[in-house]
């Protein structure tokens, strides 16, 4: 830690203190902790985005659009990779020690009612973003949204609700419509919201509720080859590349971007991202002209990252579920040496789908190494080879160093099934001293 921030590891122990309490759903600590700080979340522009997946790229999208377009942004995520304060960025980089410390110790110390670990961090953000007086904030959800801490937002300049999927149903509910009424719960009256591609289920429930709050206008991603329908985004793959996508919207001639961030899937993400660039244009028209640059400088780390390590070439991917599971084999079937020169690395939250994510992913590698992520409750080693065969080694950085040190020429080394799988791993070929895995 920095000279500048003597105070910071004792105000990081003392966050760490509050992840047993887990997430406690609901908006009156939050609101009472920023009511006793002054409001800082009040006339703050932000856009909020929630989803199942892809709600961090989209995040990392829109933020780097509008950096691209000159104006000072902050961006809140979760879950850390590495270091607690890369939830918090301003202007594309972590916040400093420093700010850090300012932003915690108001958290912490200058609020009526204990704050969890996360309703801490969220409240942090907000000090943090007053502090740097910036122009946009970007949010992501943490859980859900319509009782998420980050829902404190009264008036978006615009929403996003980028996919919907089966996970976390112990608390959002059993079926797709369940989830999607929860994530609705981000929908504030006249803010125009942009919408993933989702299923009919979810669509009919998201409609449903922005319709009963006066959400504004709904615009939805929808694939180029279907044609375009009054209120759609198109999105298609380009032919300038792999990276390449098409993007159009109403009323908006289509345009092709390079994109930064890997997958067929981004086409997707681009779409909502442009989708909200195109909102923000409203306000600041130089934001529509900095849509390609922005698109193509966004990165999210540990997302179809590579990294070169020892010769080999190691892919990290945050694929935690099985929608996430499916983006990955579609990667690697479509620019992946194929499963004779690929190693798997795998180790899932035993609540999460870890078989269904496994059924997807084993037949695309030839070895199978299986690993104890950090955090809560793993799925069982015993288990996850009872699903697909494979050497239980349980450490991940073992199982890795083992996986490079055998890779053959050309191949490669996939790490997935856990967030917090690669945030360790991330941290050791890095050589980055991290901070607590905290499953929040």
């Amino acid at each position: 830690m920095t000279s500048a921030a003597p105070r910071l590891p004792a105000l990081l122990e003392a966050l760490g203190q509050r992840a047993p309490r887990g997430m406690e759903l609901g908006l009156g600590r939050v609101r009472e902790a920023l009511s006793a700080l002054g409001d800082p979340h009040e006339a703050l522009p932000a856009v909020h985005v929630a989803g199942t997946n892809g709600k961090g790229s989209v995040c990392a999208m829109v933020e780097s659009i509008a950096r691209e377009a000159g104006l000072r942004t902050g961006l809140y995520t979760s879950p850390h990779l590495s270091r607690f304060a890369e939830r918090i960025r301003v202007g594309g980089e972590m916040i400093s020690d420093a700010a850090l410390e300012r932003a915690l110790a108001a958290a912490l110390e200058r609020v009526p009612s204990p704050l969890t670990f996360f309703e801490a961090l969220t409240v942090a953000a907000f000090v943090a973003f007053r502090e740097a007086d910036v122009d946009l904030a970007i949010l992501e959800v943490g859980l859900g949204g319509r009782l998420d801490a980050t829902n404190v937002i009264s008036a978006p300049l615009c929403t996003a609700i980028t996919s919907i999927a089966l996970d976390h149903q112990a608390v959002l509910g059993p079926t797709l419509a369940d989830i999607a009424r929860e994530k609705a719960g981000i929908l504030k009256a006249g803010a125009p919201a942009v919408l993933g591609p989702l299923d009919p289920e979810a669509d009919a429930a998201i409609e449903a509720a922005a319709q009963a709050i006066g959400a504004g206008p709904r615009l939805r991603v929808a694939p180029a080859e279907r044609g375009g329908r009054a209120g759609e985004i198109t999105v298609g793959r380009g032919g300038r590349g792999a990276g390449a996508a098409r993007v159009a919207g109403p009323g908006r001639r289509e345009i092709e971007v390079e994109l930064g961030l890997r997958g067929a899937h981004q086409a997707e993400n681009a779409g909502v991202a442009c989708g909200v660039a195109w909102q923000l244009a409203g306000r600041w028209p130089e934001v529509e002209r900095a849509l390609a640059g922005g698109l193509a400088a966004a990165r999210w780390p540990g997302r179809l990252e590579r990294i070169d390590a020892g010769g080999a070439r190691v892919l990290l991917d945050c694929a935690h579920n099985p929608h996430g599971a499916q983006a990955l084999a579609a990667w690697l079937d479509e620019e992946g040496p194929g499963a004779a020169l690929t190693t798997l690395v795998f180790g899932a939250m035993a609540d999460k789908g870890w078989g269904e994510m496994l059924q997807v992913l084993a037949p695309r590698a030839r070895r199978r190494l299986y690993v104890t992520p950090k955090g809560r409750a793993a799925a069982p080693l015993d288990a996850l080879r009872g699903v697909a065969p494979g050497e239980a080694i349980g450490d991940p950085r073992a199982a890795v160093a083992r996986a490079i040190e055998a890779a053959a020429p050309g191949e490669l080394v996939v790490v997935a099934g856990s967030i917090y799988l690669v945030g360790e791993v991330r941290s050791a070929l890095l050589g980055i001293v991290a901070d607590p895995v905290v499953t929040l």
